[in-house]
């Protein structure tokens, strides 16, 4: 029996090292806490700097011991207050073909959503390739977005359940292989298949909040926190 045992505690251990040596690594995570709150805590360089227009605008607000970012509220008369926040261009955040996970801390009512708000991204569907977070609609489903380099089909993993009631959600996607899964508070909620070997690789900046300060970018309009990628 302590011979089973002993072998049974050895294949646990052998299994856990394997699933803490295959974990992902940061590449980039907002905190947003501090007096440089647009700064990659990873250490890797990759801060965040606003792009705005018709008076865009980003508040902190305290959570958690720390600060959370407060985005503009929805806009329906033209022109509308416009934001988000952008890395300068680098290839260490395309993860080509490689695992990638990328995810965010929500907050958003219901009187918040729109058609469609961008929690990060980099890249574009109609152009190159991307990879994205996002809540659409007005029941604020979140989604995960993924797009080839060659080719310009959208892959998403939607969620059937609501993330705009008011409370904080953890949104997670994670993509390993030809599987590209979105958690929402830990939970799985969507599993969507991708072409196994799906690559993205561009020159656009990380966003964090939206496309950027021009008209249709896909404004967020709630609160931010914890904002991550990590590959490999």
């Amino acid at each position: 029996m302590r011979s089973v045992l002993l072998a049974m505690a050895m294949a646990t251990a052998a299994t856990a090292g394997a699933e803490a040596q295959a974990a992902p690594v940061d590449a980039v995570r907002y905190s947003f806490d501090g007096a440089t709150p647009f700064a990659d805590v990873t250490g890797n360089g990759h801060d965040l700097s606003p792009v705005s227009r018709h008076g865009g605008a980003i508040t902190t607000v305290a959570r958690a011991g720390g600060s959370a970012l407060a985005f503009p509220p929805p806009c329906r008369v033209e022109p509308c207050p416009r934001i988000a926040l952008r890395t300068v261009t680098t290839d260490e955040l395309n993860p080509g073909r490689r695992p990638i996970r990328f995810g965010a801390s929500v907050r958003l009512s219901a009187d918040q959503t729109t058609t469609g708000e961008n929690v990060l991204q980099k890249g574009y569907s109609a152009v190159g390739s991307q990879y994205k977070l996002q809540i659409d609609g007005v029941a604020g489903r979140p989604s995960c977005v993924l797009v080839d380099d060659r080719r310009p089909q959208i892959h998403r993993a939607v969620s059937m359940v609501g993330v705009a009631d008011g409370r904080w959600h953890t949104l997670e996607c994670r993509r390993a292989g030809a599987s590209l899964t979105l958690l929402v508070d830990g939970v799985r909620r969507s599993v969507a298949t991708v072409p196994a070997d799906l690559s993205v690789r561009n020159r656009i900046p990380l966003s964090v909040g939206g496309k950027g300060s021009f008209a249709d970018n896909d404004q967020f309009q709630g609160m931010l926190d914890e904002v991550w990628v990590a590959i490999g």
